[in-house]
């Protein structure tokens, strides 16, 4: 391959020469994503009008109210949620931290600096 990489794409693996590996910043959106939404409490994803109009359309995208800052080796995140009523919120929040930086690291060998989590709404009817 070329070694001029695309702005938003990392290498992040070559061996012998034989080949490299890049990952999409949009994957590493994507890992978050769905890793944030494994975790009890987390009632959905909170996005932009944007991402709500695509949602509605019946498209699904997965890296929505995702931002990752993805350097040669670290990346930082910053995820927006929407709670589940009746669930502490900084309880959410740590497991969220926990398990997106696990999800990450573990699925793309890059090493996760934060994981900011801004909560965007309350769902009043999908509590406990």
């Amino acid at each position: 391959m070329a070694e001029k990489e695309s702005r938003s794409t990392r290498r992040v693996y070559e061996k012998d020469k034989l080949g490299e590996v890049q990952i999409a910043d949009e994957v590493v959106a994507i890992i978050a994503g769905l890793a944030a939404t494994e975790v009890e409490g987390v009632d959905s994803m909170a996005g932009n009008i944007t991402n709500e109009l695509v949602g509605k359309l019946g498209m699904k995208n997965l890296s929505k109210g995702v931002k990752v800052d993805v350097t040669e080796e670290h990346v930082s995140v910053d995820i927006s949620l929407n709670v589940k009523y009746g669930y502490k919120i900084p309880d959410v929040c740590e497991k969220v931290q926990e398990r997106v930086k696990t999800a990450i690291e573990n699925m793309t060998g890059l090493m996760v600096l934060d994981v900011n989590v801004k909560i965007a709404g309350v769902n009043m009817e999908s509590g406990k």
